[in-house]
């Protein structure tokens, strides 16, 4: 019987085996070449450069809220909190950039015109900082006098906005605007003089607008007042001035002082345009330090009387005077003076609270002239008050 051969044993090299019904199948070939072609796509995706980063979404600070902006001399007055944060709630890293925008409008304009606000200015944020008073950046926007004059009676309107790139900016702000008229030019000369009411200022009346112009609405002055404060880091700025007074005149007494406390004192004019007032820029600035070199008046009505020894009491020279009506009275010092003294000596090493005393150091027939002055918290003297003279009794008188 001749010996079958098996197809496996027959096959070709490189032939694929067939099935049990003597088909070709090609499978282990199929998912070996299947298997290379997976694992070269892999390779050439771990191998090719990694994606390009996504950019980022941007930054942008919150909406600025609270811009206000008031015409003083020959500027606008812009105040505002600065952001702190984004539009995210997240804390901005630093101060943001503030870009400042303008227009004027015509006669009558409540809004400005769509489109109409231009970026005048840009603080950046690196120097933010200098601008911040109290928590608000507090900016001047210089306005050429000819544009004012160009545009009076018609409003100027404001906006800012805040960024942190140029990628991306805040919402603009509120709107904010004035009136423009012509402003007063600032008072040059202010003086202070330290009395002993206060502090006297006085100083003269400007006679132009900004830019040069005659002025003819000036309606008065208005008195500010500041002190020195402890500057924050990389300031040197003194506490906002506060109004004081208004002032009809060209002078002001400020009674409302504390002795040995720093006062700053500015002064601004001030123009009247029916309902629109508008201050000039200040003065330049005044400090004084008042001091209480002022002695108060001397008492009044000084009486002495001669009591006699009784019993164990000596006798003495009871005093008594009015109390002083100063308000800042201390006390009371006694002085007393015998015929033939070119001097008189006192006789109480301390102060006397009260307006009376018992001199007991006495000697029999002599005559003795007192007076008294009265001393305030200051240490200042008044002169003395007048005179009373009072005899002893000779002994056995």
């Amino acid at each position: 019987m001749k010996n079958r051969i098996s197809k496996s044993e027959n096959r070709k090299p490189g032939v694929a085996p067939s099935d049990r019904h003597g088909q070709w199948t090609g499978r282990p070939v199929f998912v070996f070449r299947f298997s290379i072609c997976v694992f070269a796509a892999l390779f050439q995706i771990s191998c090719a450069a990694p994606a390009e980063p996504q950019p980022r979404h941007p930054v942008i600070p919150a909406r600025i809220t609270d811009l206000a902006a008031v015409e003083r001399g020959d500027a606008a007055l812009l105040t505002f909190t600065p952001p702190a944060k984004s539009t995210e709630g997240k804390p901005l890293a630093a101060r943001p950039d503030v870009e400042i925008l303008r227009a004027f409008g015509p006669l009558g304009a409540k809004a400005p015109a769509a489109g109409a606000l231009d970026v005048v200015a840009t603080l950046p944020g690196a120097v933010l900082e200098t601008h911040v008073e109290s928590g608000h950046v507090v900016f001047r926007d210089h306005l050429p006098p000819e544009e004012i004059a160009r545009h009076d009676g018609a409003p100027v309107f404001y906006a800012v906005r805040a960024r942190v790139s140029k990628r991306a900016a805040s919402e603009d702000s509120n709107v904010a605007s004035f009136l423009a008229h012509p402003g007063p030019s600032p008072v040059e000369e202010l003086h202070a003089t330290v009395v002993e009411a206060g502090v006297q200022l006085d100083w003269a009346a400007p006679t132009t607008a900004t830019g040069g112009a005659p002025l003819a609405s000036l309606a008065g002055f208005r008195v500010y007042r500041a002190e020195p404060a402890p500057a924050p880091a990389g300031s040197a700025r003194s506490n906002e001035p506060v109004f004081l007074a208004n002032a009809p005149t060209l002078a002001f007494l400020d009674t409302q002082i504390e002795w040995g406390r720093t006062y700053i004192y500015t002064v601004r004019s001030v123009a009247q345009y029916g309902a629109d007032s508008v201050e000039s820029a200040d003065s330049p600035p005044v400090q004084v330090t008042p001091k209480d070199i002022f002695p108060p008046a001397p008492p009044l009505d000084l009486v002495a009387v001669y009591v006699p020894a009784a019993g164990a009491a000596p006798a003495a020279v009871e005093l008594s005077w009015a109390i002083s009506p100063e308000p800042d009275a201390a006390g009371y010092y006694l002085y007393r003076s015998s015929e033939g003294e070119a001097k008189a000596q006192r006789i109480t090493p301390a102060l006397l609270p009260t307006p009376a005393f018992r001199d007991i150091s006495l000697v029999l027939g002599a005559r003795y002239t007192y007076t008294v002055t009265a001393v305030d918290r200051a240490g200042n003297e008044s002169p003395p008050s007048a005179p009373v003279s009072v005899s002893i009794p000779k002994a056995g008188e």
